[in-house]
């Protein structure tokens, strides 16, 4: 849109093309009488009456007053100027193609509530006069609804940019009540109006709204480019470019964040030394270093200047990098050029850093550099320095700085306990990590599954299942509740170790009376250890109340079970068993095949071995050469066996299976009962 002038030239050039449009209204009013006066004289008449009136009217117009009028309403908007603004305010750019702009009179006999062209302004009185806008409203203006489209909603933005509650009130109600989706345009102005209105937590949620459903489109609009255009058009404030990075960072799209901050520093506009900040924390987090320092090398450029935060945050950027040992020279210059001076958060930084490079040697220095600068060591800094002791194996020493910061009035933290149980449960020395988890109860520290289960799990590596057992109990009656994770180890260990049914005690107790609910791999567990040690009744117990609770047994329960029955010669109910795996959608393997095989061998059901074997091999092609081989043997052994030996390898290559060396000297020493007997 462009200023127009009105004088002169302009004037009668106007005139002119107004002509045409009341010569039309004319002929299009001509044709009428004519219809209604064939069709009925009456309303002929009266109808007369209205159209001489109304030409009178539009005759009496003055064109070029009816052209001003129209631009009025429909083009420019006055706003108060500003620093930051332009004080002739332009409708905003949108999306969809700018509507023309109907100069047709007739909509002027319509009342406002019906007339297109007055929407906006109908609108803006309600808004007005109600602070809100009611149902009433939208009944009055239903027929008006379909025309509000992108343009309107901008135009009454434009009108409130000095009232955000209405304005947001208004963007609400289109949002919400007419199901209208507003497009970045619109929302780019009411960023806009609530930023000048200093208004900046609706204006961030909003901001983060717009950039969440641009992220979810095909192709992604620029926002920063629109936040630029509508500059233009409206007050604004230069905070909502700094805003935008924020909203992108705390969305989580650092990458994002990170081009929008370089297009914001292009154009001209800074971002605040907390936005900075927060920008290099999430570079930090992806490992993008090299991006770090970019922005920190903006931040010199621009004026923009950094705080202790952002000299920590570097200095983490150096300890995380490849460039580990030019930190002091980064710190010393940093010291000399900024005046920064290390804090805690910086010292503790370096200490960590150290302590995890095992250099504990500069990792004490720095400890007591800091005494002599009057930066008193916290519990990050005695922790970092007691991992660093015990990933070296000295423990010892580790407890001697785990006693001075206690004496130094810092109360430790299940971490640092923690970091010391570790320790000692590494080193075998299970009893002293035992004092300090009493310690840490006696101190009111609240132990982690961490704390319980790398003590069980140190008296299980030791060998030592029954002082875990005990260790559990006594916690028990400590009254600590033992997280489940930890149960489940211990239970697992039982089952390794061919003790279920101490395994299946600990597990009624901890259902009882922790309240635990045990899971499907508990149970698994509990009948593969069953299973083992031939307690197969126990262990079908177990499966009926997995199964009762519409839990499905894994392929490894089923293998234990089959391979328990076949072993105790219950070769039927294994074979029941198969079948039911099978409706299981479970699929059976080879252990599987070669258990049944066994069985019904040992059974000297050949028959049976052999319909299994054909069976497995053409319902789920596994090719079990060993239990072919085993009925080989099996075959052979018997009385007259040379003669259905081959009957059987001619069936069974027929199904696929083909004989290997095994097959063939099991064969040879069948045949040679034949050379005996002859």
């Amino acid at each position: 849109w462009r200023r127009r002038s009105y004088s002169g030239e302009r004037r009668g050039e106007s005139k002119n093309r107004l002509l045409v449009p009341l010569n039309i209204i004319k002929v299009q009013f001509s044709f009428v009488f004519c219809f209604f006066h064939f069709n009925s004289p009456t309303l002929s008449f009266g109808l007369r009456l209205v159209a001489v009136s109304f030409m009178k009217r539009v005759s009496a117009i003055n064109a070029v007053s009816l052209l001003k009028r129209d631009f009025s309403n429909h083009r420019f908007f006055s706003s108060s100027s500003s620093s930051s603004s332009s004080s002739l305010q332009l409708i905003p750019r949108c999306d969809d193609p700018p509507k023309p702009i109907t100069l047709n009179p007739l909509y002027n006999l319509l009342p406002n509530t019906l007339n297109p062209n007055r929407i906006v302004d109908v609108i803006c009185s309600s808004l007005n006069q109600h602070d809100s806008l009611s149902s009433n409203l939208r009944n009055s203006v239903k027929s008006l609804i379909p025309h509000l489209g992108h343009r309107e909603i901008s135009r009454v933005l434009l009108r409130f940019q000095s009232d955000a509650t209405r304005a947001l009130a208004f963007f609400n109600w289109v949002k919400s009540d007419l199901g209208k989706t507003p497009n970045v345009g619109n929302y780019c102005l009411l960023l806009h109006v609530l930023a000048w209105s200093k208004k900046f937590p609706l204006a961030m949620q909003f901001l983060c709204e717009l950039i969440e459903s641009v992220a979810n489109e095909e192709e992604e609009e620029d926002v920063f480019s629109v936040l630029v255009s509508a500059t233009d058009e409206c007050n604004w404030d230069p905070v909502v470019f700094d805003m935008l990075v924020k909203a992108y960072l705390k969305l989580g799209l650092v990458e994002e964040g990170f081009s929008a901050f370089r297009k914001v520093i292009a154009f001209g506009f800074l971002v605040s030394v907390v936005t900075c900040n927060h920008l290099l924390n999430g570079l930090l987090k992806l490992d993008l270093a090299d991006d770090c320092w970019q922005v920190y090398s903006v931040m010199c450029r621009v004026g923009i200047h950094p705080n202790a935060h952002t000299f920590n945050i570097l200095t983490n950027a150096f300890c995380k990098g490849s460039s580990f040992n030019q930190v002091n020279d980064f710190l010393e210059k940093m010291e000399e050029e900024e005046g920064f001076e290390p804090d805690l958060v910086t010292y503790n930084t370096l200490v960590s850093s150290y302590c995890r490079r095992g250099r504990l040697k500069e990792a004490f220095y720095l400890y007591k550099i800091m005494y002599r600068r009057r930066v008193v060591p916290d519990l990050v800094t005695y922790t970092s320095l007691i991992k660093g002791l015990c990933k070296e194996g000295r423990v010892r020493e580790a407890h001697q700085t785990f006693h001075r910061m206690v004496d130094r009035g810092i109360k430790p933290d299940c971490v640092a306990y923690n970091t010391l149980v570790y320790a000692y449960c590494k080193e075998g020395m299970m009893e002293q990590a035992k004092r300090l988890l009493h310690e840490m109860l006696g101190n009111s520290v609240v132990l982690d599954t961490f704390t319980c289960k790398i003590i069980v799990e140190g008296f299980v590596r030791e060998g030592r299942l029954l002082a875990a057992v005990n260790f559990f109990v006594e916690l028990t009656r400590l009254r600590v509740r033992i997280p489940f994770e930890v149960c489940s180890f211990l239970i697992e260990s039982l089952c390794r170790e061919g003790k279920p049914f101490a395994a299946k005690h600990l597990l009624e107790r901890i259902t009882e009376e922790e309240g635990h609910k045990a899971t499907p791999e508990t149970y698994n567990s509990l009948i593969e250890s069953f299973s083992r040690c031939d307690a197969i009744d126990e262990a079908l117990l177990l499966k009926e109340k997995l199964t009762s609770q519409n839990q499905v047994l894994d392929v490894n329960s089923y293998r234990a079970l089959i391979g328990c029955l076949c072993r105790i010669g219950r070769n039927r109910e294994a074979e029941s068993l198969m079948v039911e795996m099978v409706d299981s959608d479970v699929k059976p393997d080879c252990f599987i095949c070669g258990a049944l095989v066994t069985g019904y061998c040992m059974e000297l059901d050949f028959a049976k071995a052999e319909s299994l074997l054909a069976f497995f091999a053409m319902e789920f092609r596994i090719f079990d050469i060993e239990s072919y081989n085993l009925l080989v043997k099996a075959v052979c052994e018997t009385r007259s066996g040379y003669k259905k030996v081959l009957e059987l390898q001619e069936r069974m290559q027929r199904v696929g299976f083909v004989p290997n060396t095994l097959s063939c000297k099991y064969m040879i020493q069948g045949l040679s009962q034949l050379d005996g007997l002859m």
